[in-house]
């Protein structure tokens, strides 16, 4: 028994729980990888012929309406505070060694597996896929989300550093992109980045309030959440009945006729519909943080990354392996294994095998060579920075 408690602290790294750390960070984040993996893990199953409720994509278009942007805003608050302690070319490396080098490595691995195991995925690749790499990753899974982080930070890095234009100005930036992105998704590695930027510059924004104690009580109160639960369900209301999370995804004046006016709204309706969701989501963390709740939302946090980086190859063989070889068809049992396998698995595996053993699968550099990850520092600007540095 005393082995399987080892065992277990280490393949989940438990002791990240009693470190000095934003609690509510990691719970934001634990939320929204679960939140992503659902997704991936309905489309598979959506795409195996296998009949799913209207309920559980209706489930899904909510989820997608907050999923994305919360992640950039996440970023968005922690990367002004990291340019304050950090130099910028140290800060650029250490965004593509934990960002982009992954993309690259997982990105290739992703698609000859599927290459290989064509005849088990639902994914039809051929060698021409491995270009995407380069210049669409929107056709890559989950992978786009990578290199349109690494672009937005990059981005984002050099406008504060060489422009530091006020916040007005900035988000004029913002929302110029995220209007303009839908007109290159033939080129998604421009169209990605540039639609989240503005979530981005909102996270920065933020990071100015929400580190105050006074603001962070006032998130705290049950009433706070209380109070925006209504609108959460209302917004989601009009999103789900006229549509925008369908248009949203694959969002192009095509997508509306020719219809300028039509789009332009379309894109606002999902803007907005995003930010109370997001809102709603930091507060729900907050409150989780409070009352310490969940604390495995908190693990799945912190492995965010890597979860985020080999979910579908789980899910995917999960999936796989429930209808092929055990011959099950319902859809509520390969929804819900698959998500606990997806989620689990990728956590053992980076602690047991891809911190010591296959590194190289995760960073360019050895782990004695990288930088002291944590702190026990209490001071907000060092504690935030070193916990961004994950």
């Amino acid at each position: 028994m005393k082995n399987f408690k080892e065992w277990i602290w280490k393949a989940f790294n438990i002791s990240i729980l009693k470190r000095n750390r934003y609690n509510w960070v990691d719970y934001l984040r634990g939320i929204v990888i679960l939140l992503v993996v659902y997704h991936h893990t309905y489309l598979g199953i959506e795409r195996s012929g296998i009949e799913v409720p209207e309920s559980v994509g209706d489930a899904n278009m909510v989820f997608y309406s907050f999923r994305m942007p919360l992640f950039f805003i996440i970023s968005g608050i922690f990367t002004s505070i990291s340019l304050s302690v950090k130099p910028i070319n140290k800060l650029i490396w250490s965004k593509y060694d934990k960002i982009l080098y992954p993309y690259f490595i997982w990105a290739f691995l992703q698609i000859t597996l599927q290459i290989i195991l064509s005849n088990f995925t639902n994914s039809e690749r051929d060698f021409g896929d491995y270009l995407y790499i380069l210049y669409q990753p929107k056709q890559l899974d989950q992978f786009w989300y990578l290199p349109a982080l690494f672009n937005s930070t990059l981005v984002f890095i050099l406008i504060k550093t060489k422009l530091n234009p006020k916040f007005s100005v900035h988000l004029m930036i913002g929302l110029v992109l995220y209007f303009a992105a839908p007109f290159l998704n033939d080129i998604s590695m421009m169209s990605n980045w540039m639609r989240f930027y503005l979530f981005f510059v909102l996270g920065d924004k933020v990071s100015n309030h929400i580190f105050r104690q006074s603001v962070q009580e006032q998130l705290k109160r049950p009433l706070t959440i209380l109070l925006f639960i209504p609108l959460f369900i209302v917004a989601q209301i009009f999103y789900l009945d006229n549509n925008v999370g369908a248009k949203a995804m694959e969002s192009t004046i095509q997508t509306f006729e020719g219809d300028y006016n039509l789009y332009l709204l379309n894109e606002v309706n999902f803007l907005f519909t995003s930010l109370i969701g997001c809102t709603t989501l930091i507060i729900i963390s907050f409150l989780l943080e409070k009352w310490g709740k969940l604390s495995f939302l908190r693990v799945l946090g912190y492995h965010s990354l890597y979860i985020y980086i080999t979910h579908v190859i789980v899910v995917g063989f999960t999936r796989a392996l429930l209808v092929r070889i055990f011959h099950i068809d319902n859809y509520l049992v390969i929804l819900l294994v698959a998500i606990a396998f997806g989620v689990v698995l990728p956590v053992i595996f980076y602690n047991l095998a891809g911190k010591n053993y296959l590194w190289f699968l995760f960073t360019s550099r050895r782990k004695d060579k990288q930088a002291v990850v944590y702190t026990q520092s209490t001071k907000p600007v060092e504690k935030l920075a070193a916990q961004t540095n994950e």
